[in-house]
């Protein structure tokens, strides 16, 4: 699935990452627990999220994650969008909740990683 195509089934509002629409998001996770974040997901994947902190964004770095989707509407800090620009990411704001976002997604075609413990 395209950015793009994330952005039209949850109604998002691009935040930075203009030019990613193109990317393609091979899987979705929906966390607030940045420690399962690393445990199991992959690369080419987007992070659905009601967490609004720096830590997010450094999480998603080091699993190569290169677009934020933040839930409930949801607005990052200025701080938060320099340090997804600098990192070269994508963020988005649903105006679902985490639960909703996941299932458009999934009913759109969007599955997620089935890794296990």
């Amino acid at each position: 699935m395209k950015v793009e195509q994330i952005i039209a089934t949850l109604g998002a509002e691009i935040i930075c990452g203009e030019d990613m629409l193109q990317d393609d998001i091979r899987a979705a996770c929906g966390s607030d627990l940045m420690s399962d974040v690393l445990a199991f997901v992959e690369g080419h994947t987007v992070l659905l999220t009601g967490m609004t902190n720096p830590h997010v964004v450094r999480t998603c770095d080091m699993v190569d994650i290169r677009c934020i989707v933040f839930v409930r509407g949801k607005k990052p800090t200025d701080e938060i969008v320099e340090m997804a620009r600098e990192a070269g990411m994508c963020i988005l704001c649903s105006p679902h909740t985490l639960y909703t976002s996941c299932g458009l997604l999934y009913q759109a075609g969007l599955r997620g990683h089935e890794k296990r413990c």
